[in-house]
């Protein structure tokens, strides 16, 4: 399990972000995380300094990511990959309908239990029980069985256990496949790839960047396959504006 602090952002880097549990806190409400000020300067200023090697990986869709860091629009990855967005702007889907049953069920547990929120993302959905946790059992067992009994959805089909939050989504796309997809595009290609994530979600591009050379960095606590830890969001606030000042500082330098 690493203990390690991260090294500072390589001026090479090609950098990957989780958005919540490490860009903003998590919330009682996947609509309550608060955006501190920083986030925003600070990206711009990484995405300009990194020459536009930046990109957001995230289990949100791309349309809540936009609305969180607007006016900045950014490369990103949404619904675990499930859409994705490059440099230029040019945004490519992996649509599939989740399975009837699984959704239905999801969506009873719902209703029938207060605390519980379903949110509905492209080719899947979200069930959380941050406001609820007693809740997380009875939402594994349920979902689990109607997943199980569905004809061939186990096949196309996985839920995953985030924090307090069971997630359907496709097989075919995870945040390492988001990752490996923008490590073939020219804008990142070459550099020391760098993903930061606090959830079992983000093993993936954990995965992904170090198979290509670079490095993991976990937020938070839990066992990971990352090199490096970083302790909670307000860590990662620190780390990474002091990346964005490095790399502004570059851009300016080369750019008088």
């Amino acid at each position: 399990m690493p203990t390690a602090a991260p090294p500072p952002l390589p001026d090479s880097a090609a950098l990957f972000l989780d958005f919540d549990g490490t860009l903003v806190a998590l919330a009682q409400r996947p609509q309550d995380v608060h955006v501190a000020n920083w986030v925003v300067p600070a990206l711009a200023r990484l995405q300009q300094g990194l020459e536009g090697a930046l990109a957001i990986v995230s289990g949100r869709s791309l349309g809540v990511i936009d609305a969180f860091l607007h006016p900045l629009v950014l490369a990103a990855a949404g619904a675990h990959g499930v859409e994705r967005r490059d440099p230029m702007g040019h945004v490519k889907r992996h649509p599939a309908e989740p399975p009837a049953a699984v959704v239905l069920c999801a969506a009873d547990l719902a209703a029938l239990h207060s605390g519980l929120i379903l949110e509905m993302k492209p080719s899947g959905f979200a069930l959380h029980f941050r406001q609820h946790p007693a809740l997380g059992e009875l939402c594994r067992e349920a979902l689990a069985d109607a997943v199980a009994h569905t004809p061939g959805a186990a096949l196309e089909w996985e839920l995953l256990r985030g924090h307090c939050v069971y997630e359907l989504k496709q097989r075919a796309v995870s945040k390492g496949t988001a990752v490996q997809a923008y490590l073939a595009d020219r804008t990142f290609a070459g550099r020391v790839p760098v993903f930061i994530g606090d959830d079992v979600t983000d093993e993936d591009g954990i995965w992904a960047v170090q198979a290509a050379g670079g490095f993991g960095i976990r937020v938070g606590p839990g066992e990971s396959q990352a090199h490096y830890r970083l302790t909670d969001t307000d860590a990662v606030a620190t780390w990474l504006q002091a990346a964005a000042l490095a790399a502004g500082a570059r851009h300016e330098e080369h750019n008088p």
